[in-house]
């Protein structure tokens, strides 16, 4: 299971979805879904957050790659930093309840609301202190 998604910054605050599934319904998550087939993982992330939030971004960097084993299967996750172009917050209702901007102070004082506790404040350090791994690491290959 792949997972694709982004840290979108605007102003000193950080956009966060807060999922509809039934699985984590009502958590706050970085905007981010499954890579699809024939999807690069930048497509990817830029579709999830474009389909998450209705904001067109730019992919600028890696903020974090994480791995975990799930029972008979293996989820890695790739979170990108963000260049916002347009913001047009819009969203499927049956998938996403809402759309919200928070302060670092207060998403590291989330620990029950949000989705990966970890994943997420790792990802928001990481942009926050400017810890981006440039996207040419990165190698599509045919």
């Amino acid at each position: 299971m792949i997972i694709v998604g982004g840290v979108i910054e605007k102003d000193g605050k950080f956009l966060l979805v807060q999922e509809a599934q039934e699985k984590c319904h009502g958590k706050w998550n970085v905007p981010a879904g499954h890579l699809d087939a024939n999807e690069t993982i930048i497509e990817g992330a830029k579709r999830e957050i474009f389909e998450e939030t209705g904001c067109k971004t730019e992919i600028t960097g890696i903020l974090e790659i994480a791995n975990r084993k799930i029972v008979e299967d293996t989820f890695i996750c790739i979170i990108f930093s963000t260049s916002i172009i347009e913001e047009n917050i819009k969203y499927d209702k049956s998938e996403i309840l809402d759309v919200k901007w928070f302060a670092y102070d207060e998403i590291v004082n989330m620990n029950n609301e949000l989705r990966s506790y970890d994943l997420i404040t790792n990802a928001i350090q990481a942009y926050a202190e400017n810890k981006i791994i440039p996207l040419d690491v990165i190698k599509i290959v045919k």
